[in-house]
């Protein structure tokens, strides 16, 4: 699926949306350059999911996890990783394994460590159509 997001809030919204269909279980994989809005994506799907919680990118903490939704989610930013062997230092197997639903910012950044199956949705600019222009495409991998 393609989506086209003329402004932070339709950027937001399409998250949201995505994160009210979340599941437990559901892995979903950002990916885009720095700038494209991953952490406002992460905010809408967090509440999505119905987290009232302030969600910030964990880039130094590398996951948070936020259990007042009505799953638990488990955002990760993994653009400070240098091999992906440290997730496991985080519990990235209980947690992609387990009961809630994982957002990992940069997954590309481990996509050797990535389950089999997982939503894989990219963000991008495209300037000719605007600076707040972002398409947003998602895809069911595996």
């Amino acid at each position: 699926m393609e989506y086209s997001s003329l402004s932070p809030q339709d950027t937001f919204e399409c998250a949201r949306q995505m994160g009210k269909n979340a599941q437990a279980g559901d892995v979903v994989c950002l990916i885009g350059n720095l700038g494209v809005g991953k952490t406002l994506f992460s905010q809408g799907f967090a509440k999505g999911m119905g987290i009232e919680e302030n969600v910030n990118s964990p880039t130094f903490t590398i996951v948070q996890e936020y259990r007042d939704g009505r799953l638990p989610l488990y955002h990760f930013d993994v653009y400070r990783i240098e091999d992906s062997e440290e997730m496991e230092e985080v519990g990235f197997n209980d947690m992609i394994y387990g009961d809630g639903v994982c957002l990992i910012e940069w997954a590309d950044m481990i996509e050797d460590i990535l389950p089999e199956h997982y939503k894989k949705v990219v963000i991008e600019k495209d300037l000719e159509k605007g600076f707040d222009f972002r398409r947003i495409t998602e895809e069911e991998i595996g």
